[in-house]
C-alpha cells in the first residue's frame, strides 16, 4: 500500500472484478473505500476459487483495504442509510462506484438530489445497457479467431479476463479524473464506462480496426509466433519451453550473437531478399529463422542459455506453471517488495500484493487484508453517519444492519 490518495473516499456498490479491482486499486493507493453488501454477502461473496470452508479467495482479493458495511438492500431504512453514506458530506467524499443497476434509489438522478456535486462511475455492459461479460466482449472483438494454434479453426477465448482488467484500471483513472474536475469547477458528474466499449477502444489503439479498413485483410492466427517481429518458443535440451522475443536491433543481434548463427542468416536474408535489420522482415521469414534456431535451443540446457541470454541482453523468460510461479520464483514472493505475507481473516496467511507502482516520495506500507463482511459496519454508521450507539443498535436490532 501506497498513501498518496490518503483522505479521499469512495463507497462502492460492486461485484465480480471490473468495479471490485477499481476499488481495490484506490484502496491500495490509500484511498478510504468502503463497500457496501447485502447482509450475508453479495452475488461474488462466495467466488471461487475458495477454501475448504467455502471462503472466497477471490473476494478477499479484490476487497484488500477496503472497509465493509452489511446492510438489508430490501428495506427502505437500509437503503437510506447506504444513500446517506455515499452522499455524504465532505470534500473528499460523496463519490460512488458501481456496476451494480444504478437505477431508483441508486440511480445518478436520485442521488445527485441529495448532493448536487456528487460524481457517480458505473460499468456498464455495452452502451445500450445490455450485459455483457468478459468472455462476451472477447468473443464480439475476434480476438478468439486469431488466438491459438494456426492449424485449429476453433475460437479460443483467453483465459485471462483482460477487459475486465483494463475496465478496472481505467474506471480508477476515470474516477480521479472526475474528482480533479470537481476540485477545479465544484461540478460533480456521472460518468459511464461500457466493457464492450472499453475492448472496441483498445482495438482501435492497437491497429486492428485501421488494418481491415487500411489494408483490406485481417490479422491470421500465428501460434506462438510474435506479430510483427521475431518471437516464439523453443524447447530446450532438458525439455524445458523459454519464450525469446527480438523486437529491436539489440535484441536480434544479441540474439545472433549468442546462438552464432551470424552467417547462416545472413545466406537466408540474402536468398529471401530481405533486411533483417528491420522487425518487419524478420517476421515476414519467421518460420525460416525458427527452423535454423530449433537445434541450437535443442544442444542448450536452461542453465547454459540463461547464462548466455542474460550476457547477451537478451528479452526471454521460461515458460512456468502456476504453481511453479507461487512456489519457485522469488518475484512472486517477499523477496519482491511488491509482497508481503500477511494474514488474510477466513482464508489463511501467504503473499499478498501491495500494488505494483512504486512513488519515490511515498514510502510502501503492508498491505491492509480485506475485511470479513460488515466488519466496520459500526464504525462507518458512527463516525460518518453521526449516529449514536442506542440508533446503532436498533438497527441490529432490527437487522438492518449486520
Amino acid at each position: 500500500m501506497q498513501p498518496i490518495l490518503k483522505g479521499l473516499r469512495i463507497i462502492e456498490g460492486s461485484a465480480f472484478i471490473a468495479a471490485p479491482m477499481c476499488g481495490m486499486t484506490l484502496a491500495q493507493l490509500g484511498a478510504d473505500v468502503i463497500r457496501f453488501d447485502q447482509i450475508g454477502g453479495g452475488m461474488d461473496y462466495h467466488r471461487w476459487p475458495v477454501t475448504k470452508d467455502n471462503n472466497s479467495i477471490y473476494w478477499a482479493e479484490m476487497n484488500k483495504g477496503k472497509r465493509s458495511i452489511a446492510v438489508d438492500l430490501k428495506s427502505e431504512e437500509g437503503r437510506e442509510l447506504i444513500s446517506e453514506l455515499i452522499c455524504s458530506k465532505g470534500d473528499d467524499a460523496g463519490i460512488f462506484s458501481t456496476n451494480l443497476p444504478a437505477r431508483g434509489w441508486l440511480s445518478y438522478d436520485a442521488l445527485s438530489k441529495r448532493r448536487p456535486d456528487l460524481i457517480q462511475h458505473e460499468i456498464v455492459g455495452d452502451r445500450h445497457g445490455g450485459t455483457a461479460l468478459d468472455y462476451t466482449v472477447n468473443a464480439k472483438v475476434g480476438f478468439p479467431y486469431i488466438t491459438g494454434p494456426v492449424d485449429d479453426e476453433r475460437p479460443v477465448n483467453h483465459v485471462l479476463p483482460a477487459w475486465d482488467i483494463t475496465t478496472a484500471y481505467l474506471a480508477a483513472i476515470d474516477i480521479l479524473a472526475a474528482e480533479r474536475h470537481r476540485r477545479l469547477t465544484g461540478e460533480g458528474q456521472q460518468v459511464k464506462l461500457a466493457l464492450a466499449d472499453v475492448a472496441l477502444t483498445t482495438m482501435g489503439h492497437l491497429g486492428y480496426i485501421g488494418e481491415v479498413h487500411i489494408n483490406n485483410g485481417t490479422r491470421q492466427r500465428n501460434g506462438n509466433y510474435l506479430f510483427g517481429a521475431l518471437g516464439r518458443d523453443f524447447v530446450t535440451a532438458d525439455k524445458e519451453r523459454v519464450m525469446v522475443i527480438a523486437i529491436n536491433e539489440k535484441q536480434w543481434h544479441g540474439l545472433l550473437e549468442a546462438t552464432g548463427l551470424v552467417e547462416e542468416v545472413s545466406q537466408i536474408e540474402g536468398l529471401m531478399r530481405l533486411d533483417f535489420s528491420t522487425e518487419g522482415d524478420r517476421f515476414k521469414a519467421r518460420e525460416e529463422l525458427c527452423r535454423l534456431l530449433e537445434p541450437w535451443f535443442a544442444r542448450q540446457t536452461l542453465q547454459t542459455i540463461e547464462k548466455v541470454f542474460t550476457n547477451c541482453g537478451i528479452c526471454w523468460d521460461k515458460y512456468q506453471t502456476v504453481t511453479e510461479l507461487v512456489t519457485n520464483d522469488p518475484d512472486c514472493s517477499p523477496a519482491n517488495p511488491v509482497f508481503e505475507e500477511i494474514e488474510q481473516p477466513g482464508i489463511g496467511r501467504y503473499p499478498v500484493s501491495s500494488g505494483a507502482m512504486h512513488f519515490s516520495k511515498i514510502q510502501r506500507s503492508s498491505p491492509r487484508p480485506a475485511p470479513i463482511l460488515g466488519n466496520h459496519t459500526d464504525e462507518i454508521l458512527a463516525d460518518i453517519l453521526k449516529l449514536d450507539s442506542n440508533t446503532i443498535g436498533k438497527l441490529h436490532d432490527n437487522r438492518i444492519v449486520a
